[in-house]
């Protein structure tokens, strides 16, 4: 998982310098349309949905669900990819955040600035990571009607972090759809995991069947040389002749006394 990992920090940290420090993109005009939108029932609700995407939040939900697919699955091997989705997501933007270092919007802003750089946006990136994962898994889900609802609520979920990112005023747009791009690339890198697993698993299983045939040729070979040539008093065609002997030895003096 690090190779494709690698290359989207590369595609990430080229792609922010290049809006940042190239073309320098003035995305302004959109977040002021954003502010100019704002009542208090939109800064209510978009503050729950952003909450979603907080980290504390997310890693929360990451092990209930994981928990509850284990739980469900009995195979540790699924149910780690969402938190597989979220590790990744936290390494690329963690370390790319800090190589871009691009400032937030120069707007008011709803909620407190982490540390961090806005791009990319890290509650938008770490949200599709897990949510999308979340999707993923609920493909095994046997119940078409649970699946979707549970597929179209997993991807609803990041959009709504994106966009009230935006809406207050933490973000730029670009960094929003730069989250959307890692995390999403995250989940598929996590889910393809499965079929590699699978694949490393067929080849142990083959290698450990091969052994075993080949060491039941071996224990084969040993035993029928024992038997023909080794120790010949556990029986065989010689211990018959020396069976033979003695039951000729005990028979003649009967039949010497039996002659006139």
């Amino acid at each position: 998982m690090l190779l494709p990992t690698t290359i989207l920090w590369l595609a990430v940290v080229g792609t922010g310098l290049l809006i940042v420090d190239v073309i320098a993109l003035d995305e302004r005009a959109v977040s002021d349309a954003f502010v100019e939108a704002r009542t208090d029932t939109l800064d209510s609700v978009s503050a729950v949905i952003s909450e979603m995407g907080n980290t504390q939040v997310l890693i929360a939900t990451c092990l209930l669900i994981v928990a509850f697919i284990w739980w469900q699955s009995r195979q540790w091997w699924f149910a780690i990819v969402p938190a597989l989705a979220l590790g990744l997501e936290a390494l690329v933007f963690l370390t790319s955040s800090l190589v871009i270092g691009r400032p937030r919007p120069e707007v008011e802003q709803l909620d407190h600035a982490p540390p961090t750089s806005s791009f990319p946006s890290g509650h938008t990136g770490a949200s599709t990571a897990v949510y999308l994962a979340f999707a993923l898994c609920a493909t095994r889900i046997g119940n078409a009607g649970l699946r979707i609802t549970i597929q179209v609520l997993c991807v609803a979920v990041p959009v709504g972090v994106g966009v009230s990112r935006v809406y207050r005023g933490m973000h730029h747009p670009s960094d929003v759809i730069a989250g959307f791009v890692v995390g999403t690339t995250c989940a598929l890198i996590a889910w393809n995991w499965l079929p590699l697993r699978d694949a490393a698993e067929g080849v142990i299983a083959a290698s450990a069947e091969a052994g075993t045939a080949m060491s039941t040729r071996t224990t084969g070979s040993v035993v029928s040389g024992t038997t023909s040539t080794g120790v010949i008093s556990d029986g065989g065609e010689a211990t018959g002749d020396r069976a033979d002997a003695p039951e000729e030895a005990t028979t003649s003096p009967s039949r010497t006394a039996q002659r006139p």
